[in-house]
């Protein structure tokens, strides 16, 4: 189904303006991310006038007037109650006008070349999926959660080929294959949700290696704990909804241990971490979160099991 829009696209005349793009950006509770967000945006190659900035605020404790004047003429605005990173992205595409849609996340940093790179490679794909880098807020200064999530957060490369989704915070695609999709669904891990949605349509997905966008890495391990506690409920709640998905969860679970082994030989492997600390924190997280994750995951699967 996607191949003709491709080939479309790759057959536009010379003389025809590029296509509008319409850059989604969900917001919640993050001005200071948001404004560095909004200036990277505005750093983008691709013409500033073929292309516009729609934030989605979901409903921010600051209010309105406080977003807006952070927005500051950028971008669009636009207020979205219904909670949740999903809902804000839908009405941001409602209220886009671009012909193509790129979602990224407020506190993400897109690279200057970020639009060009994804929309070329949009004469491919059906939906593509850039590279995510984890930002270190002091690479000398490191924390375990910042070293666990630089070796193991955002792995875009390893989703879009090898698990068939990519990550919201770095997603392309035009507005007639979102249509056609649907929105982003709440309660399940969205972006493995709404992919899967794609393929089942017929779209093709991509990967781009220089659509680039940065995104701070977890610097808690409160944080790193709330992150992994919300996507291991989206993911169950996605198996939980297949024929045989609770047993697949299961064993999943029964496996997470020798995951562990293998996270923990990565971690002494990899050349991302320099410092003896950097490593010895990571791997003390990997054996901390994959305890946590084991019970929490037999909790979901019991607690949950249908009358």
């Amino acid at each position: 189904m996607g191949s003709t829009n491709a080939v479309e696209r790759e057959n536009r005349p010379a003389d025809i303006a590029p296509p509008l793009v319409s850059v989604i950006v969900p917001h919640f509770n993050d001005l200071g991310g948001l404004a560095l967000c909004l200036a990277d945006l505005e750093r983008q190659t691709w013409p500033r006038d073929r292309f516009e900035i729609v934030v989605a605020d979901n409903a921010s404790p600051q209010g309105d007037a406080a977003v807006a004047t952070v927005v500051d003429g950028r971008a669009r605005l636009v207020i979205v109650r219904e909670r949740g990173a999903g809902p804000a992205r839908n009405g941001g595409a409602a209220a886009a006008r671009g012909e193509v849609l790129a979602f990224t996340d407020c506190d993400c940093r897109p690279e200057p070349g970020w639009l060009a790179a994804g929309l070329e490679a949009l004469t491919r794909y059906d939906v593509v999926g850039g590279q995510v880098r984890v930002l270190v807020e002091d690479l000398a200064r490191m924390t375990a959660a910042e070293a666990f999530e630089t070796v193991f957060a955002f792995r875009n490369e390893r989703y879009v080929n090898d698990k068939g989704f990519t990550v919201t915070a770095n997603l392309f695609c035009a507005r007639g294959v979102f249509e056609a999709v649907g929105g982003f669904a709440v309660g399940v891990s969205e972006d493995v949700d709404w992919c899967r949605r794609a393929a089942a349509t017929g779209y093709s997905l991509g990967y781009a290696p220089g659509a680039v966008v940065g995104h701070p890495a977890r610097r808690t391990w409160a944080d790193l704990l709330n992150k992994t506690r919300r996507i291991n409920a989206e993911t169950f709640a996605l198996h939980a909804r297949e024929p045989r998905g609770r047993a697949v969860w299961l064993a999943r679970t029964l496996a997470l241990p020798a995951l562990a082994l293998g996270q923990a030989l990565r971690v002494l492997a990899t050349s991302q971490l320099q410092r003896p600390a950097d490593r010895a924190g990571a791997l003390v997280t990997v054996f901390r979160l994959t305890w946590w994750r084991f019970w929490n995951s037999l909790r979901l699967l019991f607690a949950r099991a249908p009358a």
